[in-house]
């Protein structure tokens, strides 16, 4: 029986979600190891943990640039030293959980934990092997701080497989399995059941639209771009998802109103059927973060990228772009004229599905505990 510590942190859901993948699968199949779930920004500092998530929301919310100088600025200079310097200060305090719980292994979805970790491990504090899965499409170097103390590196693709190696981590310990991400993508649905739950037609072609939720970030043009939608793809259906943004699901069901489009436009709030609503649909429409689009391409889904935050996120859309399974909705696009073309074109519709299958990982969350876990009774 091995003791294993899965840290991760609350700055946006992915974190959390890849978290949670990783643990409801070794619960499931690995069983008889004991498995714990934390987030270390909320271990090592309460303060210090409310204070900076809500930082990174409202920057991410009302000034996404701030955030993009944050993340270009944190892969090296003086910030990433501050960075490096303040992970090592707290990792002082998370080595009293460690201690306590003496893991066998750490499985890290944040880099923060990461760096608290293997700074411990470089001290002799800790002799525990250290996992560490990058929730993004392209590579930061704050993941890698300490690389030389991480015994497993899991990333999303090839082109950061290559970064890593380029970065002098041996090959050996970087494994390309794509993003964890739940089972439940991997279940077969009941497609007529779930269009007749939703009442939308059998037969139809459908668009699950993804406002944002909470951040509702580039609300003004949200709008415009389903309205433009709901406007010009009438032979398609739309299940536009505000998530806990009530102002935003108020605003979609009066564009609905003002197209008369109640009949194929669905609005919903906060749903916990992303995988049976990915199942049924056809294309989807999204911010490029990690975890939605993990769970977009292991559908088979190609997407249209909207609102991407600077830093990561541009990162994973350029990276969609480059891969032909996304098309980028810049800010100075034409709205109407884009999706007009996009949505009439079958044929560039059905290859760039064909290349989300292709570069999807359903297995990615399998792979990663098998692959640390293999050896385990």
């Amino acid at each position: 029986m091995k003791n294993i510590l899965i840290f991760y942190a609350s700055y946006g859901g992915g974190h959390l979600n890849a978290a949670k993948s990783i643990y409801e699968y070794i619960n499931t199949h690995y069983g008889k190891n004991h498995i714990e779930l934390i987030d270390c920004m909320k271990y090592v500092s309460k303060t210090v943990e409310k204070v900076s998530t809500a930082a990174y929301r409202e920057a991410a919310k009302k000034a996404p640039w701030v955030w993009g100088r944050i993340y270009n600025d944190s892969q090296k200079g003086p910030l990433a030293h501050l960075s490096t310097r303040s992970n090592k200060i707290m990792a002082i305090k998370l080595l009293r959980l460690l201690r306590e719980k003496k893991p066998d292994l750490i499985i890290s979805t944040h880099p923060f934990s990461s760096q608290m970790c293997t700074y411990l491990k470089r001290k002799g504090k800790i002799t525990s092997k250290i996992a560490t899965i990058m929730t993004d499409f392209a590579p930061h170097d704050q993941w890698l701080v300490g690389s030389d103390f991480t015994d497993y590196f899991f990333v999303a693709n090839d082109k950061m497989k290559d970064y890593l190696i380029s970065k002098n981590i041996m090959k050996k310990n970087i494994f390309v399995t794509g993003i964890p991400l739940s089972n439940r993508f991997l279940q077969k649905y009941n497609r007529s059941e779930i269009l007749k739950n939703y009442q939308l037609e059998d037969g139809k072609k459908n668009i699950l639209f993804f406002g944002g939720g909470e951040f509702g970030l580039g609300k003004s043009r949200t709008f415009e771009i389903l309205d433009t939608l709901i406007e010009c793809s009438k032979d398609f259906q739309i299940i536009a998802i505000a998530g806990k943004n009530e102002k935003m699901k108020t605003k979609f069901e009066e564009l609905v109103e003002k197209n008369r489009a109640h009949h194929r436009v669905k609005v919903l709030s906060f749903t916990n059927q992303i995988p049976e609503l990915m199942s049924i649909s056809d294309l989807v429409v999204t911010k490029p973060g990690g975890m939605t689009t993990s769970e977009s391409l292991a559908s088979g889904l190609p997407m249209i990228i909207i609102n991407p935050i600077p830093g990561q996120e541009e990162e994973n859309a350029e990276f969609l772009e480059k891969r032909q399974v996304g098309i980028w909705l810049r800010k100075n696009d034409n709205i109407t004229k884009t999706l007009q073309h996009f949505l009439s074109n079958t044929n560039k519709l059905n290859e760039m599905k064909t290349n989300a299958f292709l570069i999807g990982h359903p297995n990615a969350t399998k792979d990663i505990c098998d692959i640390l876990l293999k050896d385990a009774p």
